[in-house]
This record gives structure tokens, sequence and C-alpha cells, in this order.
């Protein structure tokens, strides 16, 4: 009999058995882009992770049973920086970036979301939610701003572990001489002249971005749903202030009965950053790899755990796959409940591409049932996405820049010298596979596109 779904609830910290509040109509957010700028690698693995959580979900509960709701931000400090610096309109800007990240998506496999909210199609019932907190005296209006009183809320910090007095110290809140405390957010703030402002009892003036998402979940979703996801760094300020903003509003519990997080990106075990020259743009490895490939290395971590972005792992993910597109089938058939229970522990990918692995194997050795699971498994996860043929055909990894190349021999002939001859012949191969060819001769490594 297959097991029980549980997840890791960063609430209580620990895995639980996931049980719907309502088992017909099981209902996920997740915090979607704040769309400035083109979404970057760390962007995509909330984007597969909570896919594939969806997928399941889907299988487990029925599709028509499930809501997943993603929100677009399109009113935020950040667009307003990049739309001034680009010299362009806030409007263009959105427009663009929105574009770029549906495709972004659909690059990946990810399964288009049962509701896409965006920030500015719902400023009443970010005024609404705003207005009942003033008049349940969880907020107060100075300067024309209104923010959330936090020492009002006994419950602050419950999701992040954070004490009050100790966040008043931090240096990570905003400091204002407008409010009562350091700790205090935002929900209302003015608008200047030349940025984009609403009318509202407390003035023209936008709203806080941890408003944004308590107001769009509700309409979608209700006042308490099932799961709330997102990235590690948004458990504090941002899910914390949904918490405390949604129930005190509300007079619910909870907002959310699940907390999903998922781990951090890093590039070659470095923090991504723009400044450190390592910040990429899904954009950008669009004219390199096949979107299953970014897919698959980036489920070969388990989603609670860093994941780093290096060569090696997208080597190895383009590699399985060209493996295991020697059993694709165009049959769709129902995955084997025996596999699904990898992933009903928590989303355990690793466990489940161990079980790929293995059914490959057996595929090799002439079991064409297990052929065909491969097939159905790799398509259940998002893979398989284009038929063998289309996959044969196609460059999955395409040429390298001289750049590129340059540091894999470097890497290559630093294996040499240390005698890692496993993995000086990897990269060899990997270039000999990328249309490049590599000689040693004098203990000097030169090399030439074929």
């Amino acid at each position: 009999m297959s097991s029980k779904l549980k997840l890791y609830n960063t609430l209580n910290r620990s895995k639980q058995t996931f049980v719907p509040l309502d088992v017909n109509n099981v209902r996920v957010y997740v915090c979607g882009p704040t769309v400035y700028d083109n979404p970057h690698v760390g962007n995509a693995r909330p984007l597969i992770i909570f896919d594939l959580l969806f997928r399941l979900l889907n299988q487990i509960f029925e599709k028509e049973k499930v809501q997943y709701v993603r929100n677009i931000t399109d009113v935020d400090d950040k667009i307003l920086e990049s739309a001034k610096s680009q010299n362009i309109s806030i409007q263009d800007l959105t427009k663009k970036v929105i574009k770029d990240f549906h495709d972004d998506c659909s690059y990946l496999n990810c399964l288009t979301p049962t509701k896409e909210p965006k920030a500015t199609d719902h400023i009443q019932e970010m005024i609404e939610l705003t207005t009942k907190l003033i008049e349940k005296k969880f907020a107060y209006i100075e300067k024309e701003h209104v923010y959330f009183e936090v020492s009002k809320y006994k419950d602050y910090g419950s999701l992040s572990n954070k004490k009050i007095d100790e966040l008043i110290s931090g240096s990570r809140v905003e400091i204002s001489k407008s409010k009562k405390s350091p700790v205090d957010f935002v929900l209302w703030k003015p608008s200047l002249e030349d940025e984009p402002g609403w009318d509202s009892p407390w003035g023209k003036g936008r709203p806080g971005w941890h408003l944004e998402c308590s107001a769009m979940s509700e309409k979608y979703l209700g006042k308490e749903f099932d799961i709330h996801g997102g990235g590690l760094d948004l458990i504090f300020p941002h899910h914390e202030n949904e918490i405390a903003q949604s129930t005190c509003a509300n007079e619910t519990d909870l907002l959310a009965k699940f907390w999903m997080h998922n781990g951090y990106v890093t590039v070659n075990k470095e923090k991504m950053s723009k400044s450190d020259g390592n910040f990429i743009t899904i954009h950008e490895l669009k004219d390199k790899f096949d979107g299953q490939v970014i897919r698959l290395a980036m489920l070969s971590t388990h989603y609670t755990q860093p994941f780093d972005w290096n060569n090696q792992i997208l080597e190895n993910s383009y590699k399985s796959l060209n493996k295991w597109y020697d059993f694709y089938s165009d049959e769709n058939e129902t995955i084997d409940p025996s596999l699904l229970d990898s992933l009903k522990d928590d989303l355990n990918t690793p466990l489940f591409i161990s079980q790929l692995h293995k059914l490959h194997q057996e595929a090799m050795d002439g079991n064409i049932k297990s052929g065909k699971k491969l097939s159905t498994a790799c398509k259940f996860i998002g893979l398989f996405n284009v038929n063998a043929e289309v996959w044969k055909n196609q460059k999955s990894i395409k040429s390298l820049s001289e750049d590129e190349v340059n540091i894999l021999v470097e890497e290559r002939n630093l294996a040499r010298d240390n005698k890692n001859f496993k993995r000086s012949d990897e990269i060899r191969d990997l270039l000999n596979d990328k249309g490049i060819l590599i000689e040693d001769k004098e203990n000097i490594t030169t090399w030439k596109y074929k």
C-alpha cells in the first residue's frame, strides 16, 4: 500500500503527515517573482520544486481538487529603481520581465498555476485588509504611512524562531523615525509624484510588499489554506509578516497549515551575486542547455538543502538524460506507486532519481517493462517533454565559449596533477561531446573546435 504524503513544515521544524484542510480543495500559495529583472538560476529552484509538488498533489488528490496560486509582484521599490536606471516606463519594464518569466517557466517545463494574480490588480483588497488591521488596532497611521504594530501580535517570530527583543537590535529591519518600534513594518506608504500610486483613506500611495501576498492568497485561497511555499530567504521578514497581518486581520489561528522553503543556490560553493560576476539568468542558459538538464540538475539535491550550481552537476544531468532517452515511450501510463513513495517522503528527489538509474539498468538488461516505467517516471517529474527524435537531433549542451573551455582545461590539468584521472577523463569526454578536441604534448595542453 502506498505511503502517506509527508512534508517538512518550517512552522513546526519537523516532517509531518500532510492532511489537507479540505480534501476536495487542496490549496497552495507560492511567492512568485518581483518583476524588476530577468529571473536567475536561484529563482529557477522554487519554480521547479513547487511545480513538482503541484504535480504530486494532482496525482494524490486529483487535478480538479488542487489549487496552486503563484503571484507576480509588479509594484515594488526594486521595480521603480530598475525602470529609472534603464530609462523606461514601469509598465514597459514589468511587461517585458513578465513575458521573459513565462518563457523561462516554459523552458523549465513548469505547469501553469491555477491562478497567477498580479499585485496591481488587487490594490482594493490590500486597502480593505489594511483598514481591518487599523480598526482592530493592530496597525497605526503615521505621516501618511500605515504600520503594523508588531508588539500587538503575541506569536510574532514563531515561523522564523526570532524574538522581538533580538530583532530590535538587529540590522535586517527597516529603520524609520515614524515607527513606534524598529520592528514595525509598513502596510501602506505614500507615493512620490513620479511613482505609481492609488487613492486610499491615508492618501495616494502604494502597498508594502508583505501586504500584497496576504491580500492575494486570501482572495483566491481563503483566510486559511494548506501550504505556503517560497525560498529560505523569505522566512523572515516576508513570511513572518504575512502570518502576522493575515491572522490578526482575520482573527484566525493560522494562515497556512504547512510552510515549505527551498534551500539557497550557490555557484561553485560561492554565494551568487552580480558584484562577484557569478550571477546567471535563466535566459542565459537557453543557448547552452536544454531546459530538462536544468530541471534534473535542480532535482538532484533535496529541496531543503543548499544547491550548488556547477558544470559537473550539469554534465551528469545531461549524460543521464541522454541514456534514459533510449527508452523514451510515447505511451502515457500511470506511474508506479512504489516510485511515488520516494516523492511522498518530503519530495525525496535524490532517491527518486536513484530509482530512475536502477530502472535504466534493468531496461539495459532487457526488461521492457522497466523501460516503460522509466519513461513514465521521467514524464511525471517534468522530463521527457520532447520525444526521443527531437532530443537526439538537438544539441542539448551547446558549444562553450573560449573562456569556458579554458576553465575546464585548467580544471583537467589540476585533476591530472593530483592523479585524479577519472575526473580528467570526464572533462576530456565532456569537451569532446561539445565539439572540442584537446591534445596533450610535452606537458602542454592545447585545444581547438572540431
